[in-house]
């Protein structure tokens, strides 16, 4: 299937074309990325699905100048020294501003990209399908530390902005986010004052981001990841001196989000990490998207939601990280779920089909009946 090329996309910046009109297509189209690979036609990704734009192939000199106008000389010359770089920019597209996320990579010597499209607007929980009453818990932590787990795409930092706009327009309180780049654009709202710093702009790291950052008077701090041992320190630091600290981690359940944590530690250390999580971890939302029953329809959220009491803190401390999916299945009077319940809920409403309900669940005897 290949996407339509809108003839009449505009550009706020020197963006060449056709990458102009390319990243106006994944616009039009409700992609959530574009890849630009040399070697291959430009790639939308749509509701997960990959789609063409056209059939000719990205040639090497080609996806170079094209990225090449895209940046500024300096972000260029830091790129072509890293080989690696992210940032955030802005596009005119049909007379409004839409927000991408970038980034630019080398594969065998020849510049590639993968644009993320960001919302204009966060989105709203309905839209997302994410249940409120787990949003409105989680933006009312007063101390501790949340994390949103999964994959690379499944949407978590959609899903800290929904919380972090829902404490925002509650009002009275300082928020400090830490992201690599800025992606939602948080609105300012009477009784709340917000700061957006980017790592790589406004700041050198997340753990500067961090250790900074409760110089400022922050109540709630948003570290957009958490991918060493510094950030997760600090983090720890910081939930245990009276803030709310909100993160992501890249691991597929809540179980796996303790241990990824405890494992960017040393062995020797990860005991006393753990008895400090024990403490201070107040949640953790384990989420999937996948792949919607109606196609061409957006992928549907599926979550593991994990609201730490004395039973998991308990196996937290002792290492038994096994036992917290038994913690969760039987605190679903507390509001907790297990992906495997979310996913039998989510096809028993008729959202995804049997065959994408049984690759997600662990135990198929759920789907039963």
């Amino acid at each position: 299937m290949t996407a339509h090329v809108p003839e009449n996309a505009v550009a706020d910046l020197d963006c060449a074309e056709p990458l102009r009109g390319w990243l106006a297509a994944a616009v039009e189209s409700d992609a959530s990325d574009l890849h630009v690979v040399a070697g291959y036609p430009p790639v939308l990704r749509i509701h997960g699905l990959l789609q063409t734009i056209s059939d000719d192939v990205v040639e090497a000199d080609q996806s170079a100048a094209l990225l090449a106008s895209l940046c500024p000389e300096s972000v260029h010359s830091q790129f072509q020294s890293d080989q690696n770089l992210d940032f955030s920019f802005e596009l005119e597209v049909d007379g409004r501003s839409r927000r991408f996320r970038a980034n630019l990579f080398f594969s065998r010597g020849a510049a590639g990209a993968c644009f993320r499209l960001i919302p204009a607007e966060i989105p709203s929980l309905d839209w997302a399908g994410f249940p409120s009453e787990i949003a409105t818990r989680l933006s009312q932590v007063r101390n501790g530390l949340v994390l949103i787990s999964g994959v690379a795409g499944s949407g978590k930092s959609t899903t800290l902005a929904m919380i972090i706009d829902l404490i925002n327009r509650e009002g009275g309180r300082r928020i400090i986010t830490v992201e690599e780049p800025v992606e939602y654009v948080i609105p300012n709202c009477p009784g709340t004052v917000v700061t957006q710093r980017e790592v790589g702009v406004d700041v050198g790291s997340f753990a500067d981001g961090l250790k900074y950052g409760l110089r400022q008077d922050p109540d709630v701090i948003l570290v957009g990841e958490i991918r060493d041992r510094e950030t997760a320190q600090m983090a720890l630091t910081a939930a245990e001196t009276g803030h709310v600290v909100f993160s992501t981690v890249h691991t597929r359940d809540a179980k796996g989000a303790v241990s990824r944590y405890a494992d960017l530690f040393p062995s020797d250390a990860q005991g006393e990490i753990r008895a400090q999580l024990s403490l201070g971890l107040r949640a953790v939302v384990s989420q999937h998207l996948l792949p919607s029953a109606q196609p061409g329809e957006k992928r549907q959220l599926a979550l593991e939601i994990m609201l730490t009491n004395s039973a998991i803190s308990s196996a937290i401390r002792a290492g038994k990280l096994p036992s917290i999916d038994n913690c969760i299945q039987t605190g679903r009077d507390a509001g907790m779920v297990t992906l495997d319940e979310s996913v039998r809920r989510l096809l028993g409403e008729g959202r995804i089909d049997r065959q994408t309900a049984s690759r997600f669940v662990s135990d198929p005897s759920v789907l039963s009946g």
